[in-house]
């Protein structure tokens, strides 16, 4: 026999049914502009039939129906999708560093323009020039001092730049870190939560979305894998795991960096250490390159016959001494550099002086970009700067020919003299080539580093957003559906009301009416 009260039943379950259905159309209304939500649906089910009432079966035919419940609330994600993006991320995370890092070091170098270093260079050479043409004016020795201070505080400021950057991306890696650890720590905290949930039954939704959206975050600060099986969930960096279930494994800047290349393949802190130690420190040792080659690097010049060698001068392995100081012919020979040749002449100073050394260190120490000035008694003099090549005799004193051009002459075509850069680093990119030629070089390859950087990060962002676009179309909140899944539970939620009123009229004929 059949319960009286049946149909109320029936009417409630659908009623409580189509209510939660509704509230979570709400749900997923409040969240469609919530980062990293995933939309959520009321899986509903028949609820169990009853069997009409007998000793072993009964007569009746078929089952009643008892009307609908809900047996789950689930989030709708693709797992597949999630792991695509989080691939891809860590190479956009990467490539966009690198990028940014390169775009910089253009910067630095500020070429082509009209006040970067080679246009210093130029000045400098120039002032040579001028001073070749009139080699008694002490204002185009003074001209060629100023230039001098100017290409070494060029060569100064662009070294400090380079290393500013580097410090700058060191203290971004250790931010980055400290990034890392909060999304670990949290991920484990909610991790204990989701167990929590779950264990009782529940979906826990909104905490697994919370969890996946850190997950995406960090996929992009490294190359991260998830792990996830129905009793464990695990966040690894290669071999090393981040996240054990509820237990999370903190990274330290020096393990990170220890990790690079091994551990550490990808993401934003990889491109970090990658611009750092290979890019800023490749373009600050070519720098260096650059001034050691100006200043000691081995180069071939021609001195022309009459030149006086300084007393003692050797030159590919001879020693000039007493007469044989004055060429009789041109001499071919090897010296080192901008301060050898200026070693070869003399300065305007009474009595006969050789030019000594024009550049050295700040600090005593190996020459670099960071550390290059001018000789302490240059700065103090200008006729200090040697420019004759010639002496003569007054008397017993040997005096030198002011007038004479010729060592002017030779550094004026010092830039277009061909420098043996292998001399002052054997792992110079250019071993044999002018300034200005090195100097190319080192623009020439910024520019296709920095572009080829930039197509990588473009094609990552398009595959990115092409994944993610899929990635919303299965898991994002789409206003339109939501509204009509509004409408139909809100009909569905009327006509069980209306079924409960209508199984209540008919209770009451029978309770109230039968009497009559």
């Amino acid at each position: 026999m059949r319960s009286t009260f049946h149909g109320l039943e029936t009417a409630k379950r659908s009623l409580v049914t189509q209510q939660v259905a509704l509230q979570t159309t709400g749900h997923n209304v409040a969240n469609a502009n919530t980062a990293g939500y995933s939309r959520q649906t009321v899986n509903m089910v028949a609820s169990k039939p009853m069997e009409a009432v007998g000793m072993m079966r009964s007569n009746a035919p078929g089952q009643l129906g008892t009307g609908v419940e809900f047996s789950s609330i689930t989030r709708i994600r693709e797992g597949f999708l999630d792991n695509q993006f989080r691939n891809e991320n860590q190479n956009n995370g990467n490539w966009s560093i690198q990028v940014d890092t390169l775009q910089k070091l253009e910067t630095i170098v500020n070429e082509p323009s009209e006040s970067g270093l080679r246009s210093v260079l130029d000045k400098f050479w120039n002032s040579w020039h001028d001073l070749s043409e009139n080699p008694e004016s002490i204002t185009a020795r003074k001209l060629v001092r100023e230039t001098a201070k100017a290409l070494t505080d060029a060569f100064n400021q662009t070294s400090r730049q380079l290393s500013d950057l580097s410090a700058d991306l060191t203290e971004n890696i250790d931010i980055k870190v400290n990034q890392m650890n909060t999304a670990i720590q949290t991920i484990a905290s909610l991790n204990a939560q989701i167990q929590r949930t779950e264990g009782f039954g529940d979906n826990a939704n909104d905490l697994r979305d919370q969890r996946d959206l850190l997950v995406d975050e960090l996929s992009k600060i490294a190359n991260i894998t998830v792990r996830e099986t129905s009793d464990s969930y695990q966040v690894t960096l290669g071999a090393q795991v981040l996240v054990d279930n509820v237990t999370p494994t903190l990274m330290t800047l020096d393990g990170i960096q220890a990790s690079f290349g091994a551990d550490l393949t990808g993401g934003e802190v990889y491109g970090m250490i990658k611009s750092r130690d290979q890019y800023v420190a490749d373009y600050q040792s070519q720098l260096n390159t650059l001034v050691n080659g100006l200043v000691n690097g081995d180069i071939t010049v021609t001195i022309p016959a009459g030149a006086v060698l300084p007393e003692g001068t050797v030159l590919d392995g001879v020693t000039y001494t007493g007469s044989a100081r004055t060429l009789t012919s041109s001499l071919t020979a090897t010296v080192k550099g901008l301060n050898g040749l200026h070693q070869l002449g003399y300065t305007t100073q009474d009595p006969l002086k050789a030019g000594g050394t024009f550049f050295v260190s700040k600090d005593g120490g190996p020459l670099t970009a960071g550390n290059i000035q001018i000789y302490a008694d240059i700065e103090a003099d200008a006729s200090n700067i040697a420019s004759s090549m010639r002496t003569y005799m007054d008397g017993t004193t040997e005096k030198v020919v002011v007038g004479n051009k010729d060592l002017a002459m030779l550094i004026a075509q010092f830039n277009e003299t061909k420098i043996n850069f292998a001399s002052v680093s054997p792992s110079a990119s250019t071993s044999l080539g002018t300034v200005n030629d090195f100097f190319r070089s080192l623009v020439g390859q910024l520019g296709i580093q920095s572009q080829e950087a930039q197509r990588q990060a473009d094609n990552s962002k398009i595959v990115i957003d092409q994944v993610e676009s899929r990635r919303q179309s299965v898991s994002g909140v789409s206003l339109d559906e939501e509204m009509t899944n509004m409408i139909k539970y809100q009909h569905a939620y009327n006509a069980a009301a209306r079924f409960m009123t209508t199984i209540d009229e008919c209770l009451d004929k029978i309770i109230n009416g039968l009497s009559r």
